[in-house]
């Protein structure tokens, strides 16, 4: 089988060559979901130009139903609820702190290891894309979306090698433009759609990113 990506480093490659059109936007950030966004990324900025850095997002899991999202948080300091589902779950207050300050925890130490001490970057009035090495479900990238906007940025784009058609259609309707180079059916896992789909470390991202700012 020829699979349309050998690894994430060519995909990220072919999604430049698609958001070349973005070229020349100023101010252009590109907000990679570590861990397997950050090389695809990489490539986009190589190619088209912009800012690097990471969007990270958690899932704030509903109490003893952690695989529904009551909500999530994200860099930035951003929090978003699902306040329907925490009607309907009738979840406390209490409970509630208690997850996003567990979540909180943990995104922390993913700001810590991939950022450091690095600001935030400025998003308002930037043209933001949002890229990923794919997308199954697309909960984290939507969670992005709408974290960002909060920052009240020019225009979110969300770029992704591969997704599922309903996914990207759920996207279309809240990102400002999405580019998907490959929306195969039937779906079943990002990673069969790679060539090379090995595990990025935390070193790689890490490193990554720090020769992006470097230079």
């Amino acid at each position: 089988m020829n699979l349309p990506f050998p690894d994430r480093a060519s995909a990220g490659r072919r999604l430049a060559a698609a958001l070349e059109s973005y070229r020349g936007r100023d101010p252009l950030i590109v907000l990679a979901l570590p861990r397997g966004g950050v090389p695809v990324a990489a490539e986009v900025v190589a190619h088209i130009g912009g800012s690097l850095d990471v969007m990270i997002v958690r899932k704030l899991g509903l109490p003893g139903q952690d695989e529904l999202a009551m909500g999530a948080i994200a860099s930035g300091g951003i929090r978003i609820l699902n306040q329907e589902l925490i009607a309907q779950a009738a979840i406390s207050e209490a409970a509630l702190q208690a997850v996003t300050a567990r979540e909180r925890l943990e995104l922390a130490r993913r700001e810590r290891v991939f950022r450091g001490e690095r600001p935030w970057p400025e998003l308002h009035g930037a043209t933001v894309i949002l890229v990923d090495d794919g997308l199954a479900t697309g909960a984290s990238m939507r969670a992005a979306v709408s974290a960002v906007r909060e920052f009240q940025p020019r225009e979110v784009v969300v770029a992704v090698p591969v997704a599922p058609p309903d996914t990207i259609r759920v996207l279309r309707g809240q990102a400002d433009a999405v580019v998907c180079l490959e929306t195969p059916e039937p779906f079943r896992a990002i990673g069969l759609w790679y060539g090379d789909f090995t595990q990025v470390a935390d070193a790689e991202v890490r490193r990554i990113l720090q020769r992006c700012w470097t230079q």
